[in-house]
């Protein structure tokens, strides 16, 4: 078994999205423990944000491509394997202005490639990306959004991410983190027992 884990949040280990996706990696390891975990942490090592450059590589003919070109698409081609490989994907999300991490939108744009993580047919787009991988995004904000139209990603990442063919996609909430009283730790405790149930 493999899990790949993605941490977005800008303040590293401080974020409170990575602390909950660390426990839900520690809790699968405890199930798991001949299992692989591989890491990415945008707060370390951010993908760069796609450029004009950067597109030209990945619709580039491959025979064509430059050395520079060549070398953006492997790095994409790592991202995309990291995900093929792994059975379960989970993704440390916290809330930025009503939005997703920009790191993590950089992340969207290097997996998102025509002919490689999905295609177009007669009948609309494809995923080409393994539809058993399960998903799980671990919801960190400040407010109460879910369930109302304030919450911009719920929906945006589950589409993206079906868009891709990963359909087993589940949300666990932190929420009321930054309203104060006993709202942060409840909200924490909820969201460690959610992922308990979950696994």
């Amino acid at each position: 078994m493999k899990l790949l884990q993605i941490n977005s949040g800008i303040f590293g280990q401080d974020s409170q999205s990575t602390q909950l996706a660390d426990h839900f990696v520690s809790e699968w390891q405890a199930r798991n423990p001949e299992g692989e975990v591989v890491t990415r942490d945008f707060a370390e090592e951010p993908v760069p944000h796609l450029d004009g450059f950067r597109f030209g590589a990945f619709v580039a003919a491959p025979d064509q491509r430059t050395t520079e070109q060549k070398s953006v698409v492997a790095y994409s081609d790592q991202l995309i394997e990291e995900i093929r490989q792994a059975d379960t994907l989970v993704i440390g999300l916290p809330m930025y202005n009503f939005s997703v991490p920009s790191t993590l939108k950089a992340w969207f744009d290097h997996i998102a490639r025509a002919g490689v993580t999905f295609e177009y047919t007669e009948t609309g787009p494809v995923g080409l990306l393994d539809s058993a991988t399960k998903v799980r995004i671990v919801a960190a904000r400040g407010g109460m959004y879910q369930g109302t139209p304030k919450d911009t990603q719920t929906d945006y990442v589950r589409m993206f991410l079906g868009f891709l063919g990963l359909t087993d996609v589940d949300f666990i909430y932190a929420e009321g983190l930054s309203m104060g009283g006993d709202n942060k730790e409840e909200a924490l405790q909820n969201a460690r027992a959610q992922i308990s149930a979950m696994l």
